[in-house]
This record gives structure tokens, sequence and C-alpha cells, in this order.
């Protein structure tokens, strides 16, 4: 590498969300993943003649919404355009997706940027569009089983028609790892709104990333580069990392930028070229014949638009500057709603808020993850929580006894107290009783005694120790630390 550090990079995401419809955007075929291949289709998927597409009502509010949550302008008309894309996965030979007049443009997504060993960062990265589309199916590429050993593809259907919105960003990002959270926020926001599952794993969102390099920021753009399909987020960064670099190598080097498709070949950790690039006159847009245009109210977007969630960033905004929470903390609980909503009904139940997200995102979440539990799995009431956080801070139980029974109440949601009650496991902190033990124990260790009076003032430990063991941890630590200090000393 000569000069990296002349370039810039200039990246822009194209995001896919599927939506959580029950069945497809213009047919009620449905939308189940996981089934036999080809088992959720029919004529209107296939395109056969006389068959005509009514678009799904739910997709144009999760459309509404999604754009909403993206500070998007929403379109009061936009209609459908055919797409002409011939190839064995679009059973009708075309798409029907939206052109120049998409559902939503020029928003914005607010993106906390942190990298270990460097300070976070917060950027604003425009988007300069959503729009609805139908999916394609799916290709299967078989290796040489047949007999006469030629390779073959199979296709499965189930996909094509499952409805997609496509999120474009504008190209302000800069760097892999921005690219990477980028992604992740756009995830984190439609989980929020509960309009997708957001499953990378099984293709829920998928991202093509474009990149191009140019001799810093007042240079005219370079030729860009689409990377498709990336289906992790650590895929994206990695992936816009070799790139920028291989763009460099390839200039520096008096070379030339093709403007093409490449894949990210995961096990050799490099992009690899797949196609030259199509320019949109390549797929000779039209406006579909069997769709009529899309004409909403501002009414019913106002509505829509008081539907939804707090969203992650106002929520991360909140927890620093209102509940005095690091901006890790803050960045870990709102990562999820059923974790951010725990927290904030604790909180509102009257548990200190840092001692409420060290135990959600700490013990809580430790456990369900040792159990692969999701945090929407859980039994434990909020309610709860601050309970036993109350009976922590009042010195009814140490916070030892409290982690101990921390698993019974998150499989059981037993109240706290009355398993404290039950079990006998409220703290000793009557000093008279304590003090007995205490003597007891000076009274069987003169040795440990003498070593403490000669010096040894470590040795504190091992009383305290003891004193727990005999009282099954039961006794108020600091009162124990007290007493025993007071003992040895005089």
């Amino acid at each position: 590498m000569k000069n990296l550090e002349a370039w810039e990079a200039v990246i822009g995401l194209e995001t896919h969300v599927q939506l959580n419809t029950k069945s497809k955007i213009f047919t009620s075929a449905s939308t189940a993943f996981g089934d036999d291949p080809n088992t959720h289709i029919d004529p209107v998927v296939c395109g056969l003649p006389g068959t005509l597409p009514v678009l799904n009502e739910k997709v144009l509010e999760y459309a509404v919404k999604t754009s909403l949550a993206l500070n998007l302008n929403v379109a009061e008309h936009c209609k459908f355009d055919r797409k002409q894309y011939f190839y064995p996965d679009l059973p009708k030979n075309y798409q029907i997706s939206q052109f120049d007049e998409p559902i939503a443009e020029d928003g914005w997504l607010e993106v906390e940027i942190s990298e270990k060993g460097k300070d976070s960062y917060i950027k604003k990265i425009g988007i300069e569009r959503l729009h609805m589309e139908e999916d394609a199916g799916k290709l299967v590429h078989a290796g040489s089983d047949r007999l006469d050993g030629s390779k073959y593809s199979l296709v499965d259907y189930n996909r094509a028609g499952i409805a997609l919105v496509e999120i474009v960003s504008k190209p302000d990002i800069r760097t892999g790892r921005e690219a990477s959270e980028y992604a992740s926020e756009i995830r984190r926001t439609v989980r929020y709104l509960g309009v997708s599952d957001g499953n990378m794993q099984e293709g829920s969102l998928r991202c093509d990333v474009n990149i191009s390099v140019r001799r810093g920021p007042e240079a005219p753009f370079g030729t860009k580069v689409e990377i498709k399909n990336m289906n992790s987020f650590s895929a994206i960064q990695k992936a816009c990392e070799y790139e920028i670099k291989r763009q460099i190598n390839v200039y520096e080097e008096g070379g030339e930028i093709y403007q093409e498709t490449r894949l990210w070949d995961e096990s050799k950790q490099t992009t690899k070229s797949m196609r030259l690039k199509e320019g949109s006159s390549d797929y000779r847009y039209f406006p579909d014949p069997d769709l009529g245009p899309i004409e909403l109210s501002k009414n019913r977007i106002a509505e829509w638009m008081q539907e939804l969630p707090e969203l992650p960033y106002k929520k991360r905004h909140k927890y620093v500057n209102e509940f005095g929470l690091s901006a890790y903390d803050a960045r870990i609980l709102s990562d999820e709603i059923y974790m951010a909503t725990f927290f904030e009904e604790t909180v509102k139940y009257g548990a200190d808020p840092k001692i409420a997200s060290n135990w959600i995102t700490s013990d809580i979440s430790g456990y369900l993850k040792a159990n692969k539990q999701a945090f929407n799995s859980i039994k434990m009431t909020s309610k709860n929580l601050a309970e036993m956080i109350s009976l922590i801070s009042n010195n009814t139980i140490s916070g030892k006894i409290a982690k101990d029974i921390l698993p019974e109440i998150i499989e059981t949601n037993i109240s706290p107290k009355k398993l404290v009650d039950q079990k006998g496991l409220a703290m000793i902190s009557d000093s008279s009783s304590l003090e007995i033990i205490v003597d007891e124990l000076i009274k069987n260790h003169p040795e440990e005694v003498k070593a403490y009076k000669n010096g040894k003032t470590k040795l504190l430990g091992f009383f305290v120790g003891q004193l727990m063991k005999q009282t099954k941890g039961k006794a108020d630590p600091k009162l124990a630390n007290r007493i025993i200090s007071s003992k040895l000393n005089s």
C-alpha cells in the first residue's frame, strides 16, 4: 500500500428488509419460512395469464411506518413499476418494484460509531429513498451429483413474492465500521417497529454495498463496485475494508476500476467478480399496468406516525442524559425493545437506573445467554426485579444472596420477598447476634488473631469468610466487617 491516507472511501448501502406479513405482497400465498420447496406459490406468484396482483394493505402500513421512523418524506402519491429481470429465480421474468415514484424519499438515520481503542462518535447518514417491491426466489447451486458429472441448479419459489422494502442510503458512509453500524441500526429500528424480525441468517435482512474510492474529500466520485447479498454485519465491515484496499491498489498501480458486481468470499476473506453491473436502462422499467397508483391521505400518515414506538437512538440519548448511564450501557439496553422496555419499567417501579442496568445487562442477560433464551421469553417481571433491588438496598439480603436466588426468580417469577421469607434468607443485621458468633471465632482461632495483631491485616478477610460460612451468607457484610475489625483491634 503506497499512500492509503491520501484516499477516501465513498460507501452506500442498499438494504432489503423482509416484512413480517403472513401473506405475500400481491397474493394470499403463505410467507412461512423453512417449509418444503415450492409449496407457497400460486398463479399470481408465477404471473400466469389472467391473474391480477392486489397490494397487501399491511405492506403499505409497514412501509410507511418504516419510512417515518427513518425520517423520510412519505409521498401522498406513488406507483408500482415492472423491472425486467430475466433470471431463473423470478418466474414472471419481471419484478414488481417502484422506480421513479417511490413511497418515501430524503431521510436520515442517526448511528453511533464505536471502535475498540477509539472515541465513539455519532453520525447522521442520509437515506435517499425507500420503496416497496417483491422478493425473488432462491437458487440452490448443486455440485457434480448427477451420473453424467454435470452441474445443475435448483430453484425454490417459496420466497418469490414476499414483501420487501428496499432502503437506499446516500453515499455518506466512509468506513467499513460505519457501514456495519448503519446496517445494524436499520435492523434495530425495524425490530422496534415490529415490521421485520431482521433475521439475517434466514435472509430477512440483506445488504448490497456500493463502494468507490477517490483522492480526498474534494475529488469527484470514482467508479463504484457493488458487493451483493451481505448476510452479517462483520461480513459488511470486512468486505468494505478489503474492497477499499483493493481499489486503491488498482489505482496506485495505474489500473482501472470497472463498474461491476462482486461477491464476498467468506472463506478467503476476499471479493471476487460476478458480472458487469447493469444500469437502470437495462431493466426497462415501466408502470405496472395491473396495479393502480397509491394515494395516501395526510391523516392516515399522521395516524401511523402516532403508532410509532420511541426509537433506539432516542432511547440512547434518554438513558445517558436522563438516567445517567454510560454510552456503552445505553447502547446495550436499547439494542432490543424487550430489554429496553423491561429496563424502563424496572425504573418506574423505583429501582435505581444504574443498578437496574447492571442487573439486566450482566446477570440476567448472562443467565439467558447461558440457557439459550431470548429476552422476550423471560418470566421474571420488571416489578420483581425492582423488588429484589429494593431488598438489597434496605439490607434485607446481600448482593450474593440476590445472585443465588436470581435463576429461580427468572424461571418462576416468584416474588423475591416471598422467596427470601420461605427460605429464611434475610440478612442478620442484629449486631448482638453477630458479636456472639465473632467472639466464638476469635476464641477458636488464636493463631490467626496473633498473626493479625502482628501486622497480617489481610486475615480480616479470613474471619469475615468464617462468619459468612457459619451464617450461610446471611450476615450483613458491612456490619460483619465493622464488628470483626473492632474486636480484632481492641
